[in-house]
């Protein structure tokens, strides 16, 4: 049933935790969950945050700026292809003599 929600049991660093979610998302939620693991991972494998609570925040605002810089090209690349469409659309104007 896809909008009923399963236990499903993600370990993160040295912790276990108990997240419900839809089946239909439980391979999302386990992929997320081994994403955020390595990046945990990583900052605490560097040595300069220490506590897991620091790591923890640290990976968040690397994740956000990350996604953050990740929109900002979406909208770049957005705008381009709006200035494409543009451009195509008037040299198909010109081309077709209606112009």
């Amino acid at each position: 049933m896809e909008g009923s929600s399963v236990p499903v049991t993600v370990r993160i660093l040295d912790r276990e935790y108990q997240i419900a979610c839809r089946e239909d998302e439980r391979e999302d939620l386990l992929k997320a969950a081994e994403f955020v693991h390595e990046r945990m991972r990583e900052i605490r494998g560097r040595g300069s945050v220490i506590g897991t609570d620091r790591v923890a925040v640290m990976t968040a605002l690397n994740i956000a700026h990350e996604l953050l810089a990740l929109r900002a090209l979406e909208g770049s690349c957005e705008r381009i292809r709006d200035r494409v469409r543009s451009m195509q659309d008037r040299v198909a104007t010109a081309v077709s003599g209606d112009g």
